[in-house]
């Protein structure tokens, strides 16, 4: 195991300039035994592409696959994206083969979860246009359904198959859950019934007033336990409803591995507007921050080992078998040395935030769970993000210990209310992946973001692309012959970069 560990942490050290996720690829399937016939490879589920936002020709798409020219990507042929958001992207210096980032940008139509609606669900390619009208005209209801928009950013690693299949079904897989929902979120008065059976909804008021089928519950002690429930906000609702949209697309991307080829995994990062509000869901080490008024709200956090580190130790110490018999959920500020046992070294376990000392004894020198620190810190030496869609096959290298058990498909959602601010036209709010926000930090995309908008007039409807085009080239920088610098001489980010600007205020802005 140690020459394992030693392979791995080698691959870690050497492979971080790009700011990758994985230092090893993981493999997709057992190695043959020996003798045996190669197993038939399986299908793509999606071929391989860019986002279909951009409209690139042939030509175009292999001009932004170019690793060495690094062109900065923008939607073509006069394609205007829902509120004029503006996209730009650009390919990696060579980490990996292909641009791994993924996007997408929809509006989506959520009918009523029953016989007459179920077919008008999934309706939202080819009809932006009618939708976008709708949700300005109907103020975003109507009778049988309602619209939400969606923006989204995949990071993928090791292989863009996870990205590229998020990118096509998440809002699709967000759209189904809200279904349950539609008829609550239409009433602004409803609340949400404890229980569903079948097409029965039984609402709090009624299990209150006692009106109960034969054989339930007594009345009396219907009204004892009304005045125990919970109220439940349609705003906890919808948060609900995109969690379990992710776990139900990381499922899907589980089963299909059977019969398709889906390589690698991704971070996730979400926005959803409905009903006024902005919903940001963030699973992995992506970004998004609102610009307001020259104030800078950041809207997630990064889940990487160290800001979840509590979490994988209580997961290692309540299932040491995820560990094998090569790791140990503790970690200490080095590797231990063998001829150390004995002696008292500092440490710390997932009840602490601080450190202490222990006595050093046989198992503590076992690989740590997590190893490294910052952008450098890895779980099992293999992945340096805890939280996205994918990986399903991903071990430690040259082993049969699965990683999969310590990353969650869940994402973190924070809500932002539109109408809880005077909002002016250079409000924004940008999402990118780590390739922008590991060079830049906030306040230098503020600067960018202030710099761009004070060359245009408020009504331009380019100036959010320009936007993001400048943030991708800033943080991209120059080919020199150092290598790609940003104007300061840093050095710039040899990563996939992927920057959504959606602009929060003015005319198209349908709040």
């Amino acid at each position: 195991m140690i020459g394992r560990v030693r392979a791995a942490v080698a691959g870690l050290v050497g492979g971080l300039a790009g700011g990758s996720s994985s230092s090893s690829p993981p493999s997709e399937q057992e190695p043959p035994a020996p003798g045996a016939s190669e197993p038939a490879p399986l299908p793509l589920k999606y071929p391989l592409c860019r986002p279909a936002l951009l409209q690139l020709s042939p030509e175009q798409l292999l001009r932004a696959a170019d690793h060495a020219a690094r062109a900065v990507q923008t939607p073509r042929g006069g394609t205007r994206l829902p509120w004029d958001t503006g996209y730009a992207e650009v390919i990696n210096s060579g980490k990996s083969q292909h641009n791994e980032d993924q996007a997408c940008c929809e509006f989506v139509f959520v009918a009523c979860r029953n016989g007459k609606c179920d077919r008008a669900w999934r309706s939202s390619a080819g009809v932006q246009e009618e939708m976008a009208e709708n949700v300005c005209k109907n103020g975003k209801k109507g009778k049988d359904g309602i619209t939400f928009l969606h923006w989204g950013l995949f990071d993928g690693h090791a292989g863009p198959g996870a990205a590229i299949m998020a990118s096509k079904l998440l809002h699709l897989h967000i759209c189904d859950q809200l279904r349950d929902i539609v008829h609550i979120l239409q009433n602004p008065s409803a609340t949400a019934p404890i229980c569903l059976v079948g097409n029965v909804k039984a609402s709090a008021a009624e299990l209150a007033s006692g009106s109960t089928a034969e054989g339930s519950t007594p009345p009396s002690e219907l009204v004892m336990r009304f005045h125990l429930e919970k109220e439940v906000s349609h705003e906890n609702l919808v948060m609900g409803a995109i969690e379990n949209a992710f776990k139900e697309m990381d499922d899907q991307i589980e089963r299909e591995k059977l019969t398709y080829s889906i390589l690698g995994g991704c971070c996730a990062l979400a926005v959803v507007y409905l009903m006024g509000k902005l919903y940001v869901a963030n699973a992995g080490d992506s970004r998004a921050i609102i610009i307001r008024d020259g104030e800078i709200l950041p809207m997630t956090r990064e889940f990487t080992p160290e800001s979840e580190r509590q979490r994988l130790q209580h997961l290692g110490f309540l299932k040491p078998e995820l560990l094998g018999n090569d790791f140990t959920h503790l970690e200490f500020p080095r590797r231990i040395q063998h001829k150390e046992l004995g002696k008292r070294m500092l440490y710390r376990d997932q009840n602490m935030t601080g450190w202490a000392y222990k006595t050093i004894q046989e198992d503590d020198l076992k690989f740590p769970l997590i190893y490294g620190e910052g952008k450098k810190a890895r779980v099992m030496a293999t992945i340096g993000v805890t939280r996205g869609l994918g990986d399903h096959d991903l071990k430690v290298y040259n082993s049969s210990i699965h990683i999969k058990p310590f990353l969650s498909c869940f994402p973190e959602v924070r809500v932002y209310d539109l109408a809880q601010s005077e909002h002016n036209t250079d409000d924004v709010m940008v999402l990118g992946t780590d390739g922008l926000w590991d060079v830049l930090d906030d306040k230098e995309v503020a600067e960018v973001v202030n710099t761009v908008l004070s060359g245009y007039k408020p009504n331009h409807p380019s100036r959010f692309t320009r936007i993001a085009e400048e943030l991708v080239s800033t943080a991209r920088g120059m080919l020199k012959e150092r290598g790609w610098r940003m104007a300061n001489d840093k050095l710039g980010s040899g990563d996939d970069i992927s920057v959504f600007v959606i602009p929060l205020g003015g005319p198209r802005n349908c709040t």
